[in-house]
């Protein structure tokens, strides 16, 4: 097995390299490992194999993870969509990075329970670029006003920049369309701070780093 996730990583960060080039060899890209699909042995060797952040799409899991592989100096990434009683946990986890804020009331009432805590957490805010009914996240004709009134009355969230999840379709010109809206909000939203914008995952990566992504959640392709 150790084998193979050297093989699946090798040809990962190969074609992560690739597609990073093509539009600018300054242009870094940051690689999460999402668990869900592995156990964590295979998180420690791709430890061993110069991985560092990992992300999980729910809390009971990420929780999981991190108390048993807490020897190891990684990264921690909450991509997974935070209901509204798993707020204080994720809280008590302190993950590096939350990937998907989608919503104000979300930003509300993470900020109140980090102000009692005094605490602060970095966060993306996670846009629905592809306007599809079964995804999470703001609009895109929204995402800036909410971006903004968040870094005003959110003190405690360190917004960071904007995650988004390709259009779910064949048509890679509808992907790609939901990827280059996202980045052009990204691309408002530096004057705000914004040094993130997380997109792609394993089916559609390289298109994404190619419409501007910087991070890229990758799991089956390293994994399976």
């Amino acid at each position: 097995m150790k084998e193979q996730l050297r093989k699946n990583l090798d040809e990962v960060i190969w074609n992560i390299e690739q597609a990073r080039v093509s539009i600018n060899e300054h242009h870094i890209v940051k690689l999460v490992a999402v668990g869900k699909y592995s156990d964590e042995e295979n998180i420690k060797t791709l430890y061993e194999l110069g991985q560092r952040a990992f992300g999980e799409n729910q809390v009971q899991q990420l929780q999981q993870r991190m108390q048993n592989l807490d020897e190891l100096p990684l990264e921690w990434h909450m991509l997974g969509h935070l209901q509204s009683n798993k707020v204080n946990k994720l809280i008590e986890l302190r993950p590096t990075l939350l990937q998907s804020l989608d919503s104000i009331k979300l930003a509300n009432a993470l900020n109140k329970k980090l102000v009692e805590k005094n605490q602060k957490l970095s966060c993306l805010l996670q846009i629905n670029s592809a306007n599809e009914e079964s995804k999470s996240g703001v609009k895109a004709d929204e995402a800036v006003d909410i971006y903004q009134q968040i870094k005003e009355t959110c003190p405690q969230l360190k917004l960071k920049g904007v995650m988004c999840i390709g259009a779910y379709v064949e048509d890679e010109k509808e992907i790609q369309k939901s990827f280059e809206l996202t980045h052009k909000i990204f691309d408002s939203l530096k004057y705000d701070g914004a040094t993130i914008c997380s997109m792609g995952m394993s089916n559609d990566y390289e298109l994404a780093i190619k419409c501007g992504s910087n991070l890229v959640r990758i799991g089956s392709k390293i994994f399976n």
